[in-house]
């Protein structure tokens, strides 16, 4: 199996660009086989990018010192965990249940899922060091507000990789899978 790390891909390889070339971007939203629930799924896609843009947003205000501490750790908290539930949880969906329907329809692109669910798998791991950031900043805060500061350049670096990765996965899933839904008549 090739491997195609996220860090190195410049968007989708070209060999898994086939359908795309068929189907690009632009013409989607017009597309008859466009349906609802695609529509939703890349409405999900465009909330991970919302949230992570705002918990970036927000840790460089409050290492700005543009922020109260106190509504930072209520906004890092909420934000940051529907981020991560979220993505869980979508990611789990589309490994045992979307992925393989799309792999079915169109065995051809058994290799680009594979490399996103890989992408998952990285993903997993930086949620958990911008979980265990966020969660040390947030039992700092509560023993010592200045002490509590330090810990804020590793929670804008953790939610600043997730940001970069999100783009790049969901931009490479999108341009993958929807061409295979649009080509099959999939999730109508």
């Amino acid at each position: 199996m090739t491997q195609y790390h996220i860090n190195l891909r410049q968007g989708l390889p070209t060999e898994m660009q086939l359908l795309l070339r068929d189907y690009p971007r632009e013409a989607w939203p017009d597309h008859p086989n466009f349906a609802k629930s695609t529509q939703n799924w890349m409405g999900a896609h465009s909330m991970f990018r919302q949230l992570s843009d705002i918990i970036v947003q927000d840790t460089q205000e409050m290492l700005e010192k543009n922020q109260d501490p106190q509504r930072f750790a209520g906004q890092l908290g909420h934000f940051g965990n529907l981020l991560i539930r979220n993505l869980h949880g979508h990611h789990s969906w589309e490994d045992h249940n979307f992925f393989p329907e799309l792999q079915a329809a169109d065995a051809r692109f058994e290799r680009g899922l594979e490399m996103l669910e890989s992408d998952h798998e990285e993903m997993d791991k930086l949620l958990d060091t911008l979980r265990s950031n966020a969660n040390r900043y947030l039992k700092s805060l509560d023993l010592s507000e200045p002490d509590a500061s330090a810990c804020l350049p590793e929670v804008l670096t953790a939610s600043q990789d997730i940001r970069t990765f999100l783009g790049r996965h969901l931009a490479d899933e999108e341009d993958l899978v929807v061409p295979i839904i649009l080509h099959h008549k999939l999730r109508g």
